[in-house]
């Protein structure tokens, strides 16, 4: 079985849970004086930075809060994140804006995947918002992503990333609203396991991939926060095309299997303004795919691992089946999947 390095790593442990991921653990100070623990608050991480593909030169559009990595397709702050001492919703809001050329057109016209994602030391990324472009239009999506609550606190490393081949590409505009709520449920651990950004036949050859995680006691039940869509490096057939069974399993036993497909992308033509128009009424980007739509987010799928799923080291396992294999022509079928594993108290 392929096997990916240990995401075990514990800086601290209070009551059996990992402190540096412990919600309320006692983080930060006591609200200030003066400062209602119930006002609504935002933290504007990215605000019109620039995401591009400049291979030498990709600190071209940093600023003095904001750089650009990975040959510019990455930007990269990080900040103190203080939310507010009730239980509250944690609102992302991301928007993406292709960049105009002169002469009345956009640099990237096409749809591109990417995401939001938190850098965590020691283990994989993990995606807050995951989501598709539209051809060449703007987009704008709010996510409760409370289940992450967390993470989202103290020093926070955050990346935003189109696969863009363009210079410049897209703008990029990332907040983190905080509503308090006393309804607002959140997980008390939350690890991650998985962040792949091209899951292929080859990788998968010996198996599935593998992930190790220790599971502290005390908890009332365990989640798996799955995001998935499935892509191909040509545009036609599998793997964006055809659906693909996704199998996770937990110590070689199967508990789920699903085939992400989105059949209603026809729903997002007003921002795909690039697509391409056939003589039968249909636009490119109107077809089903595995797992996405052109112009809109991909919404995790939560699989409940356990009652509790026991203290202790596991193995969990995840396997795409029939990815398509590399042609003579170097094409083929990729997934990109990350996932984190959440621990509830009892009685959630």
């Amino acid at each position: 079985m392929t096997r990916i390095a240990s995401t075990r790593r514990l800086l601290a442990v209070a009551g059996g849970f990992p402190a540096v991921l412990l919600l309320g653990a006692g983080l930060f100070p006591a609200t200030p004086a003066g400062d209602p623990a119930t006002a609504t608050s935002t933290i504007q991480v990215f605000r019109n930075d620039v995401i591009h593909f400049t291979p030498d030169d990709p600190g071209r559009y940093n600023t003095a809060e904001v750089v650009g990595t990975e040959r510019g397709r990455v930007i990269v702050r990080s900040l103190d994140v203080r939310p507010p001492e009730a239980p509250c919703r944690i609102l992302a809001r991301v928007e993406t804006r292709p960049i105009p050329t002169g002469s009345g057109g956009v640099f990237d016209r096409w749809d591109r995947a990417g995401d939001v994602r938190l850098a965590v030391p020691g283990a994989p990324d993990v995606e807050i918002v995951k989501f598709v472009t539209a051809y060449g239009g703007t987009t704008s999506h709010e996510v409760d992503v409370t289940d992450l609550a967390p993470l989202l606190r103290g020093r926070c490393t955050f990346k935003g990333f189109v696969d863009t081949w363009a210079s410049p590409g897209w703008r990029m505009d990332f907040s983190l609203r905080f509503v308090p709520d006393p309804e607002a449920r959140a997980p008390v651990w939350v690890q991650p396991v998985l962040y792949e950004e091209s899951l292929t036949a080859e990788s998968m050859a010996a198996g599935p991939v593998t992930v190790p995680v220790e599971v502290p006691p005390g908890l009332g039940r365990v989640t798996l926060r799955y995001l998935v869509s499935g892509h191909c490096t040509d545009g036609i057939d599998a793997d964006e095309f055809v659906s693909k069974t996704n199998a996770i399993s937990v110590d070689g036993a199967g508990v789920y299997r699903f085939k992400p497909w989105r059949d209603d992308c026809r729903r997002f033509r007003g921002a795909n303004l690039y697509t391409h128009h056939w003589p039968d009424g249909t636009w490119s980007s109107d077809y089903s795919r595995s797992g996405w739509c052109p112009g809109d987010v991909v919404s995790p799928v939560t699989v409940d691992l356990g009652r509790p799923l026991a203290a202790g080291e596991h193995v969990l396992g995840f396997r795409v089946e029939g990815v398509r294999p590399k042609n003579g022509n170097g094409d083929f079928g990729y997934w990109r999947i990350s996932a984190v594993v959440e621990g509830w108290p009892p009685g959630r």
